[in-house]
């Protein structure tokens, strides 16, 4: 009898998932933004918050590209408070940058980063508290 492959669970698959490849195309064709604003909001809150990420800090990024687009907060020196973090986000901001560069593009960027705050901060306050 074959061996019987591990479980992962969703967590682990989301973490998986290539967020860049969901900025370029969600953010682009309005037949992946359905999948951009789900699953990819879902594994860039999972994988924030494996970081370490709070929810004010991607809220934070959303109002600044909101007010100078994701090429300027991609350029900040730190965008979130760790550099693993602030790496990660850079390259999200410099895909998004990339290929909605115009304002339409802007917005809907930081609506998603929006979205990853508000998934961050519903896995938080769904944690038991000890």
């Amino acid at each position: 009898m074959p061996p019987t492959p591990a479980t992962r669970t969703d967590d682990e698959l989301l973490a998986t998932t290539d967020i860049g490849a969901l900025l370029r195309y969600g953010l682009t064709r309005d037949a992946f933004r359905t999948a951009l604003f789900g699953d990819g909001a879902v594994a860039a809150a999972v994988t924030l918050d494996r970081l370490g990420v709070v929810p004010r800090s991607v809220a934070y990024v959303a109002r600044i590209v909101r007010a100078g687009g994701p090429r300027y907060a991609a350029e900040l020196p730190e965008p979130l408070p760790s550099p693993e973090a602030s790496a990660l986000l850079r390259g999200w901001l410099e895909t998004a940058a990339q290929c909605a560069d115009t304002p339409e593009g802007e917005t809907r960027t930081a609506r998603w980063l929006e979205s990853v705050a508000e998934i961050l901060g519903l896995r938080r306050d769904s944690r038991p508290q000890h």
